[in-house]
């Protein structure tokens, strides 16, 4: 039987079908084998998890169990001090029984102290008594007043400034500053929340008189000039609108009970001219002037020239 011999083109066919057949095999055969590591790798990792977890709870076990025994031991908050020889204590503590303080010393602390004591309670009674005096709670002394803002007894008429509460506050420290130059006194019809309380007309009077206006409490310096409450004064004269300005013989601050008309220069109480008008004092005393009553303001005009 003739046998058929290969030819040349199947002979360099064979390898390259060979080749794909091993291919195709491999690919077959390679998640099988993915599979095969991954369940031997799997106890593995398991069995490490278990052996991590088993060692951390094993230290935290040991950490209460250390945390509980020094608790209940209670010798970690004492502190020992350092055990000194008999001879170091000794020598200690008879250099303190020999370190005498001096009585120059003692005594000079002592003065200073006490000095401090009667400064602090002195000082304190006479802010409590001023508080008192600014809220209308204690009669202010006599003599301090009339030094502070007394009329000149020399100069018989008086300027007197009829004013209101409601006008403004700066419009009436600005009045105050030029009457306490002339001797003058500022009037007002009545109170500020009535005859009854006084804390509004003291707060009032605080406002218009204090030379610092941003100062607080009863230590702020005050100008020298009299504020005082006349009804009388505003009906005698008729005036109806404010400022008005008005000469008054004597003192106008004295009580009218208390006022002595034989010492008056005449029978005549009221003012014989009012000056109205938003104005500066000097123009007002000018105005009075030319009215006729030239006299009366020559006393007031003198002293605000000279300051």
């Amino acid at each position: 039987m003739p046998i058929c011999k290969p030819s040349a083109n199947s002979a360099r066919a064979a390898p390259v079908l060979l080749a794909s057949v091993i291919t195709l095999v491999m690919a077959l055969n390679l998640p099988a084998a993915a599979d095969a590591r991954q369940t031997a790798a799997s106890p593995q990792s398991g069995s490490a998890r278990e052996a991590i977890q088993k060692q951390g709870d094993a230290a935290m076990e040991r950490l209460r169990d250390a945390i509980a025994k020094r608790k209940g031991d209670g010798t970690a908050a004492t502190v020992a001090l350092p055990e000194l020889p008999e001879t170091e204590r000794r020598r200690a503590f008879d250099a303190m029984r020999r370190h005498a303080p001096l009585p120059v010393m003692e005594a000079r602390a002592r003065s200073a102290l006490d000095a401090g004591k009667d400064a602090f309670a002195a000082q304190r009674d006479a802010m409590a008594k001023r508080l008192r005096q600014a809220l209308g709670l204690e009669a202010p002394e006599m003599e301090a007043v009339a030094k502070a803002a007394a009329p000149d007894v020399l100069h018989s008429w008086v300027p007197v400034l009829l004013v209101s509460s409601s006008m403004p506050i700066a419009t009436l420290r600005t009045y105050a500053a030029q009457l306490e130059k002339a001797g003058g006194v500022m009037a007002f019809r009545g109170m500020p929340g009535g005859l009854t309380k006084v804390g509004p007309m003291a707060k009032l009077s605080a406002e218009i008189l204090r030379l610092d206006p941003g100062c607080e409490g009863p230590a702020c310096a005050m100008r020298g000039v009299q504020l005082i409450v006349d009804p009388l004064v505003f009906r005698q004269h008729g005036v109806t609108r404010v400022p008005a300005l008005a000469m008054i013989p004597g003192d106008p601050t004295q009580p009218y009970c208390e006022r002595d008309e034989a010492s008056l220069p005449t029978t005549q109480i009221n003012a014989p001219h009012v000056i109205y008008g938003d104005a500066a004092l000097t123009g007002m005393l000018d105005e009075y002037a030319r009215l006729g009553g030239k006299k009366e303001v020559q006393g007031a005009q003198s002293r605000l020239e000279n300051r």
